[in-house]
């Protein structure tokens, strides 16, 4: 039997489909303000004088239009919603603000605090997680979003969190990959949440990138990712590696004394500021000298990974400072940091992408806004080295 193919929904379907689920989520948080409020369910019985009493039509404007609603009643008159009082027609003002706050790394006890505060809202942490949750097919849709053919360089990173799972915290790492296109714009390619890291997940993660469009990746910026240059090699076989130099020093100087780690720093600095590959070579061999009677293992791990942290020597100037410095990474993930710092346990993997996710929306505001300073210069270099590709 042929398998049948699901047909792609067009814009205007998505965006039916997308109020429909803002008019449900609306109607289930007025149902849940009245049960909350009689101090019974829907179906249950009740010794109370006061019960439900039908429903009004409304109509409210949302960013994606219209859409109607019915706001229930009660029998004496007395309910008065919170998450749409009965004389506001508009919801994006409340909405935004929840969000913003949700964005900042506020819990949803803490907005509920800080409303009733501020507004005078008696909204609980449950209606404030139904207003936060209409992020979901937006962060969906903006995670499977078609992709540029060709990014200059991609960069990987992983950043670690406790998030509660079937009854137990477990640690996980989210990878974040930012692209920079040929145009010179950075951009947010998404961010894959993972227990563990090996080539098969690597393979998935690019695979995916794939399927969203991206047919070549000259260069990829990669911390030591297990896994992740076989992976790298298979998908994208023209793709250079360079290794990120950085987490190459952090990890040298982890178990380096304090009072040794200014002085050997400023000697793996000579390694990897050198001007060629034969000076850099010749600074590993001083550094050696120098310090592999007690730390043997960092001249070891810069030998062992010698070919893909010196990768960016193969290109100019202006090249190299992308590759070896990480400041685009850095950018990213502090501000990734403060806005879940507030946050200990994340409830779910759903949790922690909404507030990356408005992370998200926030850097690609701020990226469209100019390229990578000499940008010219870069690609007209790189249209020479990469001939036929870019």
């Amino acid at each position: 039997m042929k398998e049948l193919k699901k047909k792609a929904l067009e814009p205007n379907q998505i965006k039916e489909k997308l109020k429909q689920l803002i008019q449900q989520t609306l109607q289930e948080a007025l149902e849940a303000e009245l049960e909350e409020f009689l101090g019974y369910s829907k179906y249950e019985r009740s010794e109370n004088d006061n019960y439900r009493n039908g429903y009004t039509p409304k109509t409210v404007k949302t960013d994606l239009g219209e859409v109607e609603i019915n706001t229930p009643r009660d029998r004496n008159g007395e309910f008065e919603p919170q998450i749409i009082p009965k004389r506001q027609t508009m919801i994006d003002d409340l909405e935004k603000k929840i969000i913003a706050l949700y964005a900042k790394g506020m819990s949803t006890r803490d907005i509920q605090e800080l409303l009733s505060d501020m507004y005078g809202m008696d909204i609980s942490p449950s209606l404030i997680s139904k207003i936060t949750d209409r992020l979901q097919p937006k962060i969906e849709e903006w995670l499977n979003r078609p992709l540029d053919r060709v990014y200059v360089v991609i960069y990987i990173d992983s950043v670690f969190y406790k998030i509660r799972q079937e009854g137990k915290v477990v640690q996980k790492a989210v990878n974040v990959v930012i692209g920079i296109n040929k145009d010179g714009y950075k951009e947010l390619l998404g961010f894959w949440v993972s227990e563990t890291e090996s080539a098969s997940f690597w393979l998935k993660v690019l695979n995916d990138l794939k399927s969203r469009g991206v047919e070549d990746v000259l260069i990829f910026s990669v911390d030591g990712l297990a896994g992740i240059s076989k992976a790298i090699n298979n998908v994208y076989p023209q793709a250079d590696i360079q290794r990120c130099i950085v987490h190459q020093v952090r990890n040298s100087l982890k178990y380096v004394p304090w009072k040794e780690r200014k002085q050997i720093a400023n000697d793996l600095k000579q390694i990897y500021q050198a001007s060629t590959i034969e000076q850099a070579r010749l600074k590993l061999e001083e550094f050696e000298e120098r310090w592999s009677d007690k730390y043997p293992h960092i001249g070891r791990s810069w030998r062992a990974n010698w070919d893909e942290l010196m990768t960016y020597f193969e290109y100019p100037v202006e090249i190299r400072k992308l590759l070896y410095t990480t400041n685009i990474i850095e950018s990213v993930n502090s501000k990734i940091r403060k806005a879940t710092d507030g946050k200990r346990v994340f409830p779910s993997d759903e949790s922690l992408l909404k507030s990356l996710y408005i992370v998200a929306m926030e850097l690609e505001k701020k990226w469209a806004k100019k390229p990578i300073t000499g940008w010219g210069r870069i690609y007209g270099q790189l249209s020479i080295l990469f001939e036929g590709r870019i």
